[in-house]
């Protein structure tokens, strides 16, 4: 891919603290997660921050970048209960205040022990807020591999519109979700609310906007892919709530899945890769470096594999990390940018294959194989 330009922002983010779940979802997977025994402590943030301050390409006097931005998480916002702190210190060290209104996500796990914490993110911008479903009770403290983590998240449902915060909620398709769905429709717009007796839907509509409740696929990448084998097929979607599906594909802007048998036929001629340039899988947001414990370095879009690592921040320093990243040598980025479609379609497409895909998705799920098995080599 082409080099960082000045015009670009980038940003480094640190999992400090780690996370309270082990979502079966989750697009890092769980090869490496911040415990109390690998936790990065402040004085590593502030040493590969400045490594990065102080990189310049052989005979520049500037950065390769317009700003430069911190986190301090990566997967569960805000879970160290030193979190003001830990945000003062993302500001410290980046060019602008953290864009946190951009990722639309707290911890669910501090919504529901800590009551000043919707007041404190509302004061820091923050208008809407996403919570995960994989089901009612069951089947999202399966999904989150966290007893509890269903009634945390209506507790936080109910903290965030008291702090002025609309909750936007996800549902993960698959098929545990399936027996749910018709006690998840009813509960969401007629969720009566613990304090005022209000339904969501009405509260969210006084706050300025609507409220969200849709559904979609997990991405088949990271833990998600585990997660294949409970792909829905169409007797499955036979299944959902009309108006609810309608809803959904509404908010994507597409059907909720096609045969991959059908999405095959077109893929099997398509010479492009998977993705043309990084703007495409953020959705033109700034790149973000994701420095693992132990100072291993992976891009945030992508799986915490060895087939995505960039190098190491204390054995390799900045230069070598970067140019890791911007001329793709790593499998993944390979089978991401380089490998043509066509080429994945024939080594990992299924033509008798019923489950339910978007093009992307299916063709996500192609990388996520290619880079799997060269792991394996």
């Amino acid at each position: 891919m082409p080099a960082i330009t000045p015009n670009e922002d980038i940003g480094l983010a640190f999992d400090m603290h780690g996370c309270p779940n082990r979502c079966r979802h989750c697009w890092l997977g769980h090869q490496v997660v911040a415990t109390p025994r690998t936790r990065m402590s402040e004085e590593e943030v502030r040493w590969a921050a400045a490594q990065f301050r102080a990189f310049r390409r052989p005979g520049e006097d500037r950065p390769p970048w317009r700003r430069f931005h911190v986190e301090s998480w990566i997967r569960e916002p805000d879970y160290s209960d030193d979190y003001r702190r830990l945000y003062a210190l993302e500001v410290e060290l980046s060019d602008a205040p953290p864009a946190r209104d951009r990722h639309q996500v707290l911890s669910v796990w501090r919504l529901a022990r800590d009551p000043e914490y919707a007041p404190w993110a509302y004061d820091l911008g923050i208008r809407e807020c996403q919570l995960t479903f994989f089901g009612l009770e069951k089947a999202t403290d399966w999904g989150c591999r966290r007893r509890g983590a269903f009634r945390d998240l209506l507790v936080a449902t109910e903290r965030l519109l008291v702090a002025g915060i609309r909750p936007r909620w996800q549902l993960f398709f698959i098929k545990p979700l399936i027996p749910d769905l018709p006690g998840l429709v009813a509960l969401a717009p007629g969720l009566v609310a613990l304090a005022e007796e209000r339904h969501l839907r009405e509260r969210c509509e006084a706050l300025g906007g609507p409220f969200t409740f849709w559904m979609h696929s997990p991405s088949p990448d990271g833990a998600g892919f585990e997660l294949e084998h409970l792909r829905p097929t169409d007797r499955d979607l036979e299944r959902v709530p009309r108006a609810f599906l309608e809803q959904s594909e509404a908010r994507l802007g597409r059907p909720i899945g096609v045969q991959e048998r059908i999405l095959l036929r077109s893929l099997r001629e398509e010479i492009a890769p998977v993705a043309r340039s990084v703007s495409e899988v953020t959705s033109g947001n700034p790149v973000w470096f994701y420095v693992a414990p132990g100072f291993d370095v992976y891009l945030s879009f992508t799986e915490v594999r060895p087939a995505y690592r960039l190098g190491n921040l204390r054995t390799d320093g900045v230069a070598a990390v970067l140019d890791t990243y911007e001329h793709d040598r790593t499998p993944g980025l390979q089978a991401m940018f380089h490998t043509p479609t066509c080429e994945l379609a024939r080594r990992y497409g299924r033509p008798h294959g019923r489950r339910l895909y978007d093009t992307g998705d299916l063709q996500w799920r192609w990388v996520t194989m290619q880079a799997r098995d060269a792991e394996a080599e």
